[in-house]
C-alpha cells in the first residue's frame, strides 16, 4: 500500500491524506474511514496525527429497540440542525449508521443512501453506514475512531445511530457524552420497557411515533419510571419528549434539549468527567486487542486446538487459559 508522500521542502507537492481531511476534503475522510473499517496498518497514524483536531463536536447517541423509528429521527435531528434552532446557528452534521453485518459480504446490510435519501445532496452532511461485524453493544467496532475523523474533519455535531439490538445496547453511553433512547407505541409490554436496563443510559428519553395510539400510555410510563428512579439530584433531570418524525413534530424541541444537556456537561464538569471515563475504557479496550494480536502472532500455541480439547473435555477452559498465557 502507498504511503502519504511527505515533501516539506517541495510547494506543489500532493497534500497528504492527514491535511485533506482537516480540510474537510470528503473524499479523503471516506477513504480513512473504509481504512479504520479494514485494519488498515496506516490508520493509527492518521488518525493520531489528526488527533489534537477533535473533541470540539457535539456528538449524540441514538438508540433504542427496532422499529422504534430511529433512523427517521436522526434524519430529521440532522435537517434540524442543518437549518439552525431558536438561538443556535446551522452546525454541520456527520452521521454514522451502524448496522446488522451482512452474513456474505461482511459488509452493512442497509445502506445510508437509502436510509436518509433526503439528506444525500446536502454538502453540510456527511452520511455514514457502518456494519456492526457481529460485535455485541450495539456499536460497531471502528465507531469511535470514526467519531474523532469526522470531528477531525470539521463536523460540527456527530449523530451515531446504534443497530437496535435491545437490552444489551449500552456501549453507546461509553462513547458518547449525549445519549438519547428511544421508545414508541406497541413495541413491547410497558412493564418489560421500564425494566430494560438501556434505559438507564438515557441523558432524553423520547417517545417517537407519537401520534399513534398508546403514546400517551408509553409517555406517562416513562416518566413514572424516572419519578421512581429519584433522579440525579441537582444535577441533569432526564426529559421525555415526544416526537412524530415522519412529520417533524417535537423534533426541534429535541434539538434544543440536546443543546441544552450539552451546556450542562460543559458546565457542570459532568462533561470532562464522562470524557475522562470514555478515555480509560478506550484505551483498556485498545490494550487488550494489542495484547491480543501479539499473543495471536507469536504462534506459541493454537487457538484452535486448544479450543477442540476444551469441547472435548479433555482440559477446563481455566486450564486452556492458563495454558495460553505460559
Amino acid at each position: 500500500m502507498r504511503r502519504e508522500r511527505r515533501s516539506p521542502g517541495n510547494p506543489l507537492r500532493m497534500p497528504t491524506l492527514t491535511e485533506r481531511i482537516a480540510a474537510g476534503d470528503r473524499r479523503a475522510l471516506a477513504t480513512l474511514i473504509s481504512r479504520i473499517e479494514k485494519h488498515d496498518p496506516e490508520a493509527p497514524a492518521i488518525l493520531g496525527a489528526l488527533h489534537e483536531r477533535t473533541g470540539r463536536a457535539m456528538v449524540v447517541g441514538i438508540t433504542g429497540a427496532p422499529g422504534t423509528g430511529k433512523s427517521t429521527l436522526v434524519a430529521a435531528l440532522a435537517g434540524a440542525f442543518r437549518r439552525g434552532t431558536a438561538g443556535h446557528p446551522p452546525r454541520t452534521v456527520g452521521i454514522l449508521a451502524v448496522d446488522p453485518t451482512s452474513p456474505f459480504s461482511g459488509g452493512a446490510i442497509l445502506g445510508d443512501r437509502i436510509r436518509m435519501r433526503d439528506l444525500a445532496g446536502d454538502e453540510g452532511v456527511f452520511i455514514r453506514s457502518m456494519a456492526s461485524r457481529g460485535r455485541l453493544g450495539g456499536l460497531s467496532h471502528a465507531t469511535d475512531s470514526a467519531v474523532r475523523a469526522l470531528d477531525a474533519a470539521g463536523f460540527e455535531t456527530i449523530l451515531i445511530e446504534t443497530v437496535g439490538v435491545g437490552q444489551d445496547e449500552v456501549d453507546i453511553a461509553r462513547q458518547t457524552p449525549t445519549v438519547i433512547v428511544v421508545e414508541s407505541p406497541g413495541t413491547g409490554d410497558d412493564i418489560q420497557a421500564l425494566k430494560a436496563g438501556i434505559l438507564e443510559i438515557a441523558d432524553i428519553l423520547v417517545v417517537n411515533k407519537a401520534d399513534m395510539p398508546g403514546a400517551d400510555t408509553t409517555f406517562e410510563s416513562l416518566c413514572a419510571m424516572l419519578g421512581l428512579g429519584g433522579g440525579e439530584g441537582d444535577g441533569w433531570k432526564t426529559p421525555v419528549m415526544k416526537t412524530t418524525a415522519a412529520t417533524g413534530e417535537g423534533v426541534d424541541a429535541l434539538a434544543e434539549a440536546i443543546h441544552r444537556h450539552r451546556a450542562y456537561l460543559r458546565e457542570s464538569g459532568e462533561g470532562r468527567r464522562r470524557e475522562r471515563e470514555r478515555a480509560e475504557a478506550d484505551l483498556r479496550e485498545r490494550l487488550r486487542e494489542r495484547l491480543f494480536e501479539r499473543w495471536r502472532q507469536s504462534g506459541r500455541m493454537d487457538l484452535a486446538e486448544m479450543a477442540r480439547k476444551v469441547a472435548a473435555r479433555e482440559c477446563s477452559p481455566e486450564e486452556a487459559v492458563e495454558e495460553l498465557l505460559k
